[in-house]
């Protein structure tokens, strides 16, 4: 048997038996007759999602496991004892994150979070059962056909699990992980950090697209990306910690990214007045207001500043700014890589497409919750090399670029003094 599959189930029971010492799911005295609900001849799908019973379904899952590797449960019991929780707490929270992507407090945080409102569904499965089977997907890549094979349980009661935790974090966690900083106290910190990292003042957060590959490839051609796979785009702000403060998931992969920023809800919110930042600068007689920065592929606006030319053909000041630029904006390149190297879901996503956003929305939830408890980050997954020309000007957008190009030269000639100066 697959000892990373045993190691998670010691987990859960040791897990369980801590939260409910009273309760043993691996009880050796029982001798009454299982109900209906989770006999081997009615265990539906939808019979474990509305019953009663008190009865577990890792309950099911260890029984099954144990008649195939007729391993006896005072071996399973003596596992549990002599592996993870026998450890240190260090070695504890390494297997916890090989497991699960996350460590253990960061894991009860999250169980702690969804438990009310997984326990006002019909679902008749502890919460820390179903967050857990959840990450296991999330983060190892799983499909519900492989996960189910290895419970021993129904695809269809995976991915119904699946969906549910899924739609919770990207619903009910998202409000609290995942903020635009309008806080004069967490502007200060972002703006600070971020002129630390480029010397330029006032940038709040950078921006950029990446594509989430899709399992599935009998899709219409728009979801085909400029790589060449099927795919939806997802599109990030972040900040300098490589949080996200922004998430949108809105058009299939062939979209460009200017296109998706601006059916966004914060180029609607950011175009119409509706976020205000009241931390405004005066750089060279212009009023600077934070700001965050993209690449080329998005459009100038007095609100996101690009590089002047993707080549290097500027000025030397214009050259500089570029080059501070697009360091600023490698924060959200390698928090886009830390999000698909954490959840390796999202490097081939194998979700019914209805439940696609949900999930990578999901997550970019889990991302934040690792990024604010200093979780050690994985290998950076690697996109593709960005290409594409400067998108056209919108004629609604033209009052934004004009002042947007005037302040962009006039950081570059402010940058370029001041470390010429030096």
């Amino acid at each position: 048997m697959d000892e990373s599959f045993l190691l998670m189930l010691s987990n859960l029971l040791h897990l369980h038996n801590s939260i409910d010492p009273t309760t043993s799911l691996l009880s050796t005295t029982t001798t009454s007759s299982p109900s209906p609900t989770s006999s081997s001849s009615s265990s539906t799908p939808t019979s474990l999602l509305t019953s009663s019973s008190a009865a577990p379904l890792l309950f099911f899952t260890i029984a099954s496991v144990l008649s195939f590797s007729a391993m006896s449960v005072s071996a399973f019991r003596a596992l549990a004892t002599e592996h993870i929780w026998s450890l240190e707490a260090p070695l504890r929270d390494a297997q916890w994150r090989s497991l699960y992507g996350l460590s253990y407090p960061v894991f009860t945080t999250v169980v702690e979070k969804l438990r009310p409102h997984i326990a006002l569904s019909n679902l008749s499965l502890p919460s820390d059962y179903a967050v857990a089977m959840v990450l296991s997907r999330l983060s190892h890549g799983f499909s519900a056909q492989t996960l189910a094979s290895r419970y021993s349980l129904d695809p269809y009661l995976v991915s119904k699990i699946t969906n549910m935790v899924t739609r919770l974090l990207a619903t009910k966690l998202y409000p609290e992980f995942i903020k635009i900083p309008v806080s004069r106290r967490r502007l200060i910190e972002t703006t600070q950090a971020f002129e630390e990292l480029t010397s330029l003042p006032n940038m709040c957060g950078a921006i950029d697209g990446s594509p989430i590959k899709l399992h599935k490839h009998n899709l219409p051609g728009n979801y085909k990306c400029k790589y060449g796979y099927p795919s939806v785009l997802l599109e990030v702000v972040a900040d300098h910690k490589k949080i996200f403060w922004d998430v949108c998931v809105k058009a299939p992969g062939g979209t460009d990214d200017a296109t998706h920023f601006r059916d966004s809800l914060l180029y609607n919110r950011l175009t119409s007045g509706d976020i205000v930042w009241d931390k405004v600068i005066n750089v060279r007689g212009h009023h600077v207001r934070p700001y965050i920065v993209g690449d080329w592929c998005y459009p100038l606006l007095s609100f996101l500043l690009t590089p002047f030319s993707p080549n290097g053909m500027g000025t030397p000041a214009q050259n500089l700014f570029d080059g501070m630029l697009m360091k600023g904006r490698s924060v959200v390149v390698e928090a886009i890589g830390l999000l698909k190297g954490r959840w390796k879901i999202l490097q081939d996503l194998n979700v019914g497409l209805n439940h696609v956003p949900q999930t990578i929305v999901a997550c970019c939830v889990l991302h934040n919750l690792c990024q604010i408890a200093r979780e050690p980050e994985p290998e950076l997954w690697k996109d593709p090399d960005e290409s594409g020309s400067p998108p056209r000007v919108l004629d609604s957008e033209k009052s934004f670029f004009y002042f947007g190009e005037s302040l962009r030269q006039a950081l570059a000639d402010d940058l370029h003094q001041r470390l010429s100066s030096r």
